[in-house]
Parts: C-alpha cells; structure tokens; sequence
C-alpha cells in the first residue's frame, strides 16, 4: 500500500488504497486525518488562512507536490522519516470540521458519513498538490473526487 492513513477512527482505512491510485511514490506516504470542533477549525483558519471564519475541511501538504508527478523523496527530504517498518514520507494534514460536515450532510441530503469521507478525499487530493482556482483544475480535482468516493461504494 503507498498510502498510510493516519488518523484514529478505522473506517477511514478504506480510503488508503483508491487515494494510493492518484499518485506514484517511490516511498509510502503517510497522511494525518484529524477531527476538530468548530472553535479550532476557526482559529487554525484565522491563523494560517487570514480567514476568520468556520470551514469544513482545512489541508496543511508537508510538500509542494504537482498532480500526477511521480513523487521522489529525494526531492522532500525534509518529509521523509524513519520507522521501524522503514523509510516514509509525511504528506500532510487534514483537519475536517465534525459539527460543519454535520451541516452540509443535512445541507446536501446525503449521510454525514459521505461528507465526512468526501471532505477527507478532498483534503488529501489538496496535499498532492491537486486543486480548484481554475475550471480546468476543478475539473480534473472533482473527476479524482468521484473516482474516489465510486471506488468506496459512496459516490453520487
């Protein structure tokens, strides 16, 4: 598997092997999920962003990754720890918003659990350096996002 998911509920894990499709490593990558309350989405947005307000997903990439590059430690160093089980490279962090994911869940009329696993494929699709200022890179960011979700058993 080239992607470890690090984050404490399980379910997640599912997410490993599809997410590990949109990218070619030459190393596992590891990526930090967490969940956080509304105050410390806010303040970590405010901080980083300059943006204070609540948001539902926050992405803090180790790297400056280009989609679809292969992905060489060589050039992230800096990323790449030592593990008992061998050499990896940190990719990031995620931070998803529970109580604002349970609003768009609501919002969108789909289950929380679909938010909350669309909000985490998003995060990370954002930390290998995909994302959404053009139509064009919408495009090929939400295609991922689906193709994800798809494989997962939950896509539109």
């Amino acid at each position: 598997m080239d992607l470890i998911l690090d984050c404490e509920d399980e379910r997640f894990r599912i997410l490993e092997e599809p997410i590990s499709e949109a990218f070619i490593s030459d190393m596992p990558l590891v990526l930090e999920l967490i969940f956080v309350s509304e105050e410390e989405i806010r303040t970590l947005n405010a901080r980083e962003r300059g943006v204070d307000r609540v948001t539902d997903v926050l992405s803090f990439p180790a790297a400056e990754l280009t989609p679809g590059e292969p992905i060489c430690s060589a050039e992230h160093r800096e990323c790449v720890e030592q593990v008992e089980e061998g050499a990896r490279m940190y990719l990031g962090s995620v931070l998803i918003c529970t109580k604002r994911a349970e609003e768009q869940a609501a919002e969108y009329g789909h289950s929380v659990e679909r938010e909350e696993f669309y909000l985490a494929v998003h995060g990370a699709l954002h930390c290998l350096g995909y994302d959404h200022e053009t139509e064009e890179e919408r495009a090929v960011m939400r295609q991922k996002e689906e193709e994800i979700m798809a494989r997962i058993g939950l896509g539109r």
